[in-house]
């Protein structure tokens, strides 16, 4: 059993990862709500108090990550920002914060999305923000201390989640938590790093 992190457990896609981690002792964490441990994942110093708190653990699982949708023409510094921020530089500061406190031969799995290699309108900052996290897992892992492995579930829309997102995503098949949930587990259980996992019908 392995104690792990869960970040952003309450949302739908933390609700998919939870699925796959049954076996564990997971510590949940959000912005928000009934969860073990608050954090915001922009804020360093939000971060570096969950880790100090929570002590030992042997993964993080993150399914959090703020995007703000509108045409590339009337994107906004303020929205682009908020998109780096936390999809982008939030996840990246979980890694680089935790890779201090987080036990040898720990993993982290970080969050991305299909839309930067199945692109849709309004949509442009969660693609390039979800690019470079898969970008950055690919190359980081090279560079992991301790025999720390990193991955990331790069999903498409959740069937749970498609009453909301379907009308944006014409064309698109969505899948359920539980094969996504498969894909959390594969990463915290298994033995690859640097890898993006995608989860797409």
């Amino acid at each position: 059993m392995k104690t792990v992190i869960l970040i952003g457990a309450l949302g739908k896609m933390g609700q998919a990862a939870l699925s796959g981690l049954g076996k564990h002792k997971v510590i949940t964490a959000g912005r928000s709500g009934n969860v073990d441990y608050i954090v915001d994942i922009t804020n360093e110093e939000s971060i570096e108090s969950l880790y100090a708190k929570v002590g030992h653990f042997d993964a993080v699982v993150n399914t959090v990550g703020v995007c703000e949708y509108a045409p590339f023409t009337e994107m906004t510094p303020t929205q682009w920002m908020t998109t780096v921020m936390s999809k982008m530089l939030g996840q990246i500061n979980l890694v680089r914060i935790g890779q201090k406190y987080i036990a040898d031969g720990g993993s982290f799995t970080l969050i991305s999305g299909i839309l930067n290699v199945k692109p849709i309108p309004f949509a442009i900052a969660d693609a390039t923000t979800s690019g470079a996290i898969d970008t950055f897992v690919k190359c980081v892992a090279y560079e992991m201390p301790r025999n720390t492995r990193i991955n990331v579930v790069n999903p498409t829309v959740l069937t749970e989640a498609w009453d909301v997102y379907g009308e944006m995503m014409p064309g698109f098949q969505p899948v359920t938590s539980k094969l996504v949930g498969k894909a959390f587990e594969r990463s915290v259980d298994g033995f690859i790093t640097g890898e993006v996992i995608f989860v797409d019908a």
